[in-house]
């Protein structure tokens, strides 16, 4: 496995592993229709009586995957994981932003400074850090108040960490986006999205 700093070159790909229950719904237009449709049948087996929440679940991971793809999301990870009856609702976006949003740099310190400049919100967190094998990072913490009629319902507040990871000899990020609304659990949560983020690696 090659860490950042060995690459001349720009990689060609990246890989992150995420937890086995977690599903990779594709952004492509192609082939998102049926992975939603799947998603929904599996969610809702043995369940009958609820075909307009399964209508509204479909129809929030369309706008979802669409709001997604249109920021330069190239994929999008659910959990479907769960603690007894209790879902362990998060998600993770992977995107790499158009080259005009960001600086012209690859030096975290100065988009840390970006970042700031653009205002996170009262309480959010920066700080820059050590991916092993992908190098340093710009991450963030923040939490929100709930939206209901854009999150299914959800009336807790959803706390979401970004890590900005520059890509090897360019001037592009790639941004590791994830997100949970069970606010009582939001530090067990962060702490599974920072080993995720953890095992970013080039290739």
């Amino acid at each position: 496995m090659k860490a950042a700093g060995d690459f001349t070159s720009p990689p060609e790909d990246y890989n992150v592993i995420v937890p086995d229950g977690w599903f990779q719904l594709p952004l492509d237009p192609d082939a998102r229709d049926r992975a939603i449709t799947a998603l929904a049948e599996r969610t809702f087996r043995g369940v009958d009586n609820a075909p307009h929440l399964k209508k509204e679940f479909m129809q929030d991971l369309q706008r979802k995957a669409k709001e997604a793809y249109s920021v330069g999301g190239t994929e999008l990870y659910l959990s479907t994981l769960s603690v007894g009856p209790v879902p362990l609702a998060s998600s993770l976006l992977v995107s790499i932003p158009a080259a005009d949003e960001w600086p012209q740099t690859s030096d975290t310190e100065e988009l840390a400074e970006h970042l700031v400049r653009r205002e996170l919100g009262d309480g959010a967190e920066l700080s820059v850090v050590d991916l092993e094998a992908a190098g340093r990072a710009v991450r963030t913490r923040c939490r929100s108040n709930p939206v209901p009629e854009a999150q299914m319902g959800n009336t807790m507040p959803s706390t979401a960490v970004t890590y900005y990871v520059p890509i090897p000899a360019t001037v592009r990020w790639l941004m590791l986006s994830f997100s949970t609304p069970l606010d009582p659990l939001a530090d067990q949560m962060v702490k599974l999205f920072d080993t995720v983020a953890g095992t970013l690696h080039w290739a």
